[in-house]
């Protein structure tokens, strides 16, 4: 298997900051998403590049801890995280475009590629077809909650 990608997109009836804070409130992610169970931050200070945290969420009917570390961060425009665990190499970015005053459109995209010497766990061999589109909807899911929350407080 080589590198799998999906990205999900949606729009938000908020400003590129107030949707920028709700994404990078590590704090508050439990709160927001209804995927995330616990959130551990591991670094003490703002949000930024070296910034590391614990998330523990459901995945396919199981918990499942990630440490989470952010590679890249343009505040408010765009972030990407990684990280690696059962022979997985894990990449998130979230990319943020202003489309109109109050508007922002987020688009998330994952992908995965197995580590060199690593057998491919679960979730590597649900990323093929039907895997793919779970991975889709939770992604989905995980932004139809930030918006519900941001727009909530706009």
């Amino acid at each position: 298997m080589g590198n799998t990608e999906v990205s999900v997109e949606r729009d938000v009836a908020a400003p590129m900051t107030a949707v920028w804070d709700a994404l990078t409130d590590l704090e508050s992610m439990p709160l927001v998403l209804s995927g995330v169970d616990a959130v551990e931050v591991l670094t003490p200070g703002p949000f930024g590049v070296g910034t590391r945290w614990r998330e523990t969420r459901r995945m396919f009917g199981k918990s499942a801890t990630e440490e989470m570390r952010v590679t890249v961060c343009d505040a408010p425009v765009r972030y990407v995280t990684e990280a690696e665990n059962h022979g997985m190499h894990y990449f998130s970015e979230f990319r943020l475009t202003r489309r109109t005053p109050g508007r922002t459109s987020v688009r998330m995209t994952f992908s995965a590629r197995p580590l060199p010497g690593g057998k491919l766990p679960l979730l590597a061999r649900l990323l093929g077809g039907l895997g793919s589109r779970a991975v889709s909807r939770a992604i989905a899911k995980d932004l139809a909650d930030v918006a519900s929350s941001v727009e909530r407080t706009v």
